[in-house]
């Protein structure tokens, strides 16, 4: 039996939820010394108005823990975590990761929890990614169901489950059916349906007397245990109680489906979730025990879990035709009453009624200690056992392998970037791709005459003096003024290092011979958007409707665009500088041209999410 491991259980049951084949395997790991998470159900599907109660227990259960985690008894915790309940959501799914991980790695480190086995009952998508965000020793998956037929959208939950199944290092099953399913995607598959824990199960812990709220029960008791879903055949149920008045049809577990088929029928009671520790005193008060499951594609590869507490009370069981029930039949010799069609389950159960006998009760319960959660579980451990084993002596064999081919994928990798890099260097330095980017970038008009001339600056340097791209916008706009297109020049700019970027266009303009009432400066403007803003209000007040726009050539497109939103009635002319050392084709091209380039297409992205554009 594994000892001092540690384990994370990935549910699909809440811990307090009917008693089953996941509490019961994690509860025996934890007593064995293994150190035991129980991560309860993230959810297969949306929840709807019956899974209200759930939710509310899930709130209540968090609450109990710190952030979700409790202890429950030694070695074993129990995490309730909130989750955003979109399942296939790819949104919530990542949000639900980072709920899930962050307090779960918080919790391993401070309890020193590290390196386990995953366990995992759910196929999902954030199942698979909690085992691929987790580094662990063993990863198990025990498919348990059938789980497309559970959802409206079989296709996603099934693509997570082959991802699921292909990263296992073990996959139990519960019957045939699900053992050919997996093992189209991974071999190592062992069949192990749920078993019977027979300390629970067997006459000397069900009470001599029958429980007290059956007490009044008289006649033959037909009885089941476990949940009343929508897989429960009612007909059959309705059938055989109008049929037989002296049987008493006795449903023990929650009503998880509409019932009102059998619902007014004296004979036909039903009882509440009880304890698991009690449920042995309610079989050991039924004469017949039942599996009244409908055959359909979801059936096909249910294995019964109460049809070995049944067995280990020494009880006759008659069930439907699964195809598991008979697998069983097959393999102990016909021990369950198999009843096909409503008539031969009613022959079935009398035919059981008249030959028990203390020879078959006896059979039964061998049957069910062969079936021992005791053995299913030793032979589960001694495959994990031998699997860490293997996967530890792998390691050691194929370190050199691995290691080669480590170097190998970065030798690759290394191959790769250096040809990208080169690509890239050849594509644009030695081509004219930069151009072909840049083009539309730029629109480039006649002059025409206007009321003025804008020009938008370009900065400083980092010593204090004018830029290149300064000087050559405020050249250009005097040439434009000197030529006689128009009489007055708006110098925008709010850049300063240590002086005014407009101010320094106006200096230069002045020792080029422009009368200083013939400048307008505006010296706010920090991005293209405040050029156009504020030039605007200039516009307005002067009562302007015409320019002339002085800029680098690549700065056109932005500027037009900011312009047509937010002053589209002024008729703008754009004039670039001409020659302009951002826009020079002629020369071998330069990483301040294509950053300057870029870093227009990064604005005019920046401006469309503002919505200045």
């Amino acid at each position: 039996m594994l000892k001092h491991e540690n384990m994370i259980c990935i549910s699909s049951i809440d811990w307090d939820f009917i008693w089953q084949g996941h509490q019961e395997i994690m509860a025996a790991f934890a007593r064995s010394g293994n150190q035991v998470l129980f991560i309860e159900n993230t959810g297969i599907r949306s929840p709807g108005i019956r899974d209200m109660s759930r939710i509310k227990s899930r709130i209540k259960n968090w609450f109990k823990g710190i952030k979700g985690i409790r202890r429950e008894e030694d070695n074993l915790y129990i995490f309730s975590p909130i989750v955003l309940p979109f399942p296939y959501s790819r949104i919530a799914k990542w949000i639900n990761r980072h709920l899930i991980l962050s307090v779960l790695e918080k919790w391993m480190r401070i309890v020193d929890f590290s390196d386990p086995i995953i366990w995992t009952f759910l196929p999902t998508g954030l199942a698979l990614d909690l085992i691929s965000n987790i580094n662990n020793k063993l990863v198990v998956y025990y498919c348990i169901a059938d789980f497309e037929k559970l959802v409206k959208n079989p296709a996603k939950i099934r693509q997570s489950e082959i991802g699921i199944i292909k990263v296992s290092d073990l996959i139990f099953v519960q019957g045939q059916e699900l053992k050919r399913r997996c093992e189209a995607y991974n071999k190592k598959v062992t069949i192990f349906p749920f078993g019977v824990n027979m300390d629970r199960f067997n006459e000397a812990s069900a009470k001599t007397k029958k429980p007290h709220d059956i007490e009044y029960i008289k006649g033959t008791i037909i009885g089941y245990v476990g949940g009343i879903h929508k897989h429960v055949d009612l007909g059959l149920v309705r059938f055989l109680a109008e049929r037989n008045k002296e049987w008493i049809l006795l449903f023990i577990g929650p009503v998880q489906a509409d019932i009102s088929e059998v619902k007014g029928l004296k004979n036909v009671i039903f009882l509440d979730k009880k304890e698991h520790k009690e449920l042995a005193g309610y079989i050991n008060s039924f004469d017949i025990c039942l599996v009244p499951y409908l055959l359909n594609e979801y059936t096909e590869t249910v294995y019964p879990t109460k049809m070995n507490e049944y067995l280990a009370m020494g009880k006759p069981v008659v069930a439907t035709a699964l195809p598991e029930v008979l697998e069983l039949n097959k393999e102990y010799g016909q021990i369950v009453y198999v009843g096909r069609g409503n008539e031969d389950f009613e022959e079935q159960i009398k035919k059981a009624i008249r030959g028990n006998s203390p020879e078959l009760r006896n059979r039964y319960i061998e049957v069910a200690k062969d079936n021992s959660w005791d053995n299913r579980i030793e032979k589960m451990s001694f495959l994990m056992e031998r699997a860490i084993e293997q996967k530890k002596i792998d390691r050691e064999e194929k370190w050199k392998e691995r290691l080669l081919f480590f170097y190998r994928k970065a030798r690759s990798k290394a191959v790769k970037f250096v040809v990208l890099c080169l690509a890239s260097y050849l594509l644009i330095f030695n081509t004219p791709f930069i151009w072909f980017l840049a083009s539309p970038l730029s629109i480039s008009e006649a002059p025409q005459k206007a009321d003025a001339i804008v020009v938008f600056g370009g900065g400083v340097g980092e010593t204090g003096s004018p830029g290149k791209s300064t000087i050559e916008r405020a050249r250009y706009a005097v040439e434009l003024y000197s030529l006689g297109y128009a009489y007055k020049i708006i110098f925008s700019s709010g850049y300063t290092y240590t002086y005014n970027d407009s101010w320094n266009m106006r200096l230069f303009a002045i020792s080029m011979g422009v009368p200083e009432e013939d400048i307008i400066l505006e010296q706010k403007a920090n991005s293209a958007y405040e050029n156009v803003i504020f030039s605007k209000e200039i516009l307005d007040r002067y009562k302007w409707d015409s320019i002339l726009l002085v800029s680098s050539p690549y700065n056109m497109r932005r500027a037009e665009l900011v312009f047509n939103k937010q002053a589209k009635y002024i008729k703008v002319f754009y004039t670039p500088v001409q020659n302009s050392q951002f826009y020079d084709k002629s020369g071998k091209i330069r990483f301040e041209q294509i950053r300057a380039i870029l870093h227009e297409y990064f604005g005019i992205g920046y401006y469309w999410v503002k919505k200045y554009i």
